[in-house]
């Protein structure tokens, strides 16, 4: 039952006031024949309960009785608004306060109204217990009550439902956490896809490489064969990178290490790279020389990623005996731009808006070239990640220009690299030298083949092979070899747990260990040498780089004291 307006506007005529306010004549007006006290009174959309300098309850309204079920001849003069709030919480509330504000604060209506009694300004969220038992979140505002002379006569508790906004927040977590969950499947699902390409990848790459490079060399038209093999798996590598590379960074998992980067340098890479592909186009090629040092503030390889995409697309998509000039400048203090401009057909104001957008080829589907359309999207994003910016300027019938800006950085201070995991030239095995052991633990039968016969191409190297970790552990314990060669997804025990063991024993514990795995997730590569691996080689594997790892491995056991009392091999 509403309380009587005429209750309210009583004890408005006593001089009570919240706070101090100026009103204007038509207030005064609305004030004067009570319609502002009839509209709070009958309000149904917030809860309005005054109470004396107590705590009683003076005043309940509307929207109180439907929001707590109660009437309000049933709580004036009878009840406390600490009546209808969770007992648990204002507890909590009043230890709170007595640690906040350094003084004892006893639960019940006191931890309600101890801030506004103070004349600071309060609004706290607990739970509304109702009539029938049951509950609510409610947003309380509380005010002190004050007489014309500034004496404390009561308190205003004004309450609104947060059921709605809770149950909001609610969804949008749930929303959130299901995202994630899809997001951690998406990266497992990618990588567990990337390996599981990866490794039938790596026979055809690898036998294909031992064909190229075998005694007697291939014929004519078996090299032409090898090409084709060569030039397709590699090829599907890059389509494997471009998506892992994609879905990495929109799950927010890829990780950028920025510092200073050679321009100059980062530039003779990537043209030693891309040349050999121009030269079979027929297309010319000019680099910018740098006559002074310069450095910009990125991921060295990301950055070398990104003008190696730019450099083939320019080589890729220009006109027969096209051109292709790289330029280098400072657009504004603390920026270098590096621009690659082509001689191709160019792009109309509607491709150049279509452009960064995943797998649009901008109809050039049916055309020779092939592609996914997401290595410029994967080539934007990283240079927006490293904290540059990417743009293109096209003119059809004339060319395109790509260009990317990186902020300029001070030159880095060199250190000298730990003796004796410098990267070694290749040694030449004399006549005579003692054979050295390389045991590979790889179940896969074809990775096995390739890697024993590029162990065989060595005269100085013999290998042993295991098909489990708990084989390869036991070979590595009886035979003591130079250096191990651990695939990462083994059955039963994990190359990961293998590796672990090994380097716990100390008479295995010097032993050099090089992963060898299609696990291409830089995160994966980064645990495997966090946790202790000396190295780690992605599958499919280049043949050079493979021998290269292999000997700074050798180069390392033979420099380690083994440890005393073990046996030879």
């Amino acid at each position: 039952m509403p309380i009587p307006s005429t209750r309210l506007a009583r004890r408005a005529g006593d001089a009570l006031r919240v706070g101090p306010f100026s009103v204007t004549r038509s207030a005064q007006a609305l004030l004067k024949e009570g319609a502002l006290q009839d509209a709070i009174l009958t309000s149904a959309t917030f809860s309005l309960i005054a109470t004396d300098e107590k705590g009683v309850i003076q005043v309940f309204n509307v929207g109180a009785e439907r929001m707590l079920g109660y009437r309000a001849q049933d709580v004036i003069d009878l009840l406390s608004p600490s009546d209808f709030h969770d007992a648990q919480e204002v507890a909590l509330r009043a230890e709170t306060l007595t640690l906040e504000l350094g003084t004892p604060i006893a639960p019940g209506f006191e931890a309600l109204a101890f801030k506004a009694s103070r004349d600071i300004e309060d609004s706290y969220e607990l739970t509304y217990v109702c009539k029938d038992g049951s509950r609510f979140p409610a947003i309380v505002s509380v005010t002190a009550l004050r007489d014309a002379r500034g004496s404390l006569i009561g308190f205003l508790l004004i309450g609104t439902d947060n059921s709605a906004r809770k149950r909001a927040e609610s969804e949008l977590k749930e929303a959130m956490a299901a995202a994630e969950t899809a997001n951690r499947a998406k990266s497992d699902f990618l990588s567990s896809m990337s390996h599981e390409l990866r490794t039938p990848l790596n026979a055809i790459l690898g036998f294909a490489q031992l064909l190229e490079t075998g005694a007697p060399a291939p014929t004519a038209a078996q090299q032409r064969n090898i090409d084709q093999i060569l030039k397709a798996g590699w090829y599907l590598l890059e389509l494997i990178n471009e998506v892992l590379d994609l879905a990495l960074i929109e799950s927010g998992k890829l990780t950028l290490s920025n510092e200073p980067v050679s321009l100059a340098e980062v530039m003779t890479e990537c043209r030693a790279m891309v040349e050999p592909q121009a030269r079979s186009r027929s297309i010319g090629m000019s680099f910018p020389r740098f006559d002074v040092p310069c450095f910009i503030n990125a991921d060295r390889t990301r950055v070398k990623q990104v003008l190696i995409n730019l450099l083939f697309n320019a080589i890729k998509y220009n006109r027969p005996r096209g051109t292709v000039v790289v330029e280098a400048a400072v657009t504004a203090i603390g920026w270098h731009r590096v621009s690659v401009r082509d001689s191709g057909v160019g792009l109309s104001p509607e491709q150049v808006g279509q452009l960064f957008q995943p797998f649009n080829r901008l109809g050039k589907e049916s055309g020779a070239e092939e592609g996914t359309g997401i290595g410029l999207v994967v080539t934007k994003r990283l240079v927006n990640l490293m904290g540059g910016t990417i743009g293109v300027d096209s003119t059809l019938g004339v060319g395109s220009v790509f260009w990317v800006e990186f902020r300029t950085s001070a030159a880095p201070c060199f250190t000298h690299a730990p003796e004796g995991h410098a990267a070694a030239a290749r040694p030449s095995v004399p006549e005579g030298t003692p054979l050295r052991t390389v045991l590979y633990v790889e179940d896969n039968p074809a990775n096995l083949e390739l890697v024993g016969q590029l162990i065989a191409r060595r005269n100085d190297l013999h290998m042993l092979s295991a098909s489990d970790a708990k084989l390869g552990i036991e070979y590595a314990r009886a035979c003591l070899p130079e250096v191990i060669l651990m695939d990462i997804n083994l059955p039963g025990m994990s190359g990961l747990e293998a590796m672990k063991v090994l380097r716990a024993d100390a008479t295995t514990a010097h032993i050099p260990i090089i992963a060898l795995s299609a696990n291409a997730v830089p995160r994966d590569v980064e645990r495997a040498i966090e946790a202790g691996f000396f190295n780690y080689i992605t599958k499919p594997i280049m043949v050079g780089q493979f021998m290269d790892a292999l000997d700074v491995a050798l180069h390392l056991a033979q420099t380690t004291p083994r440890t005393l009392g073990a046996a030879a091999p």
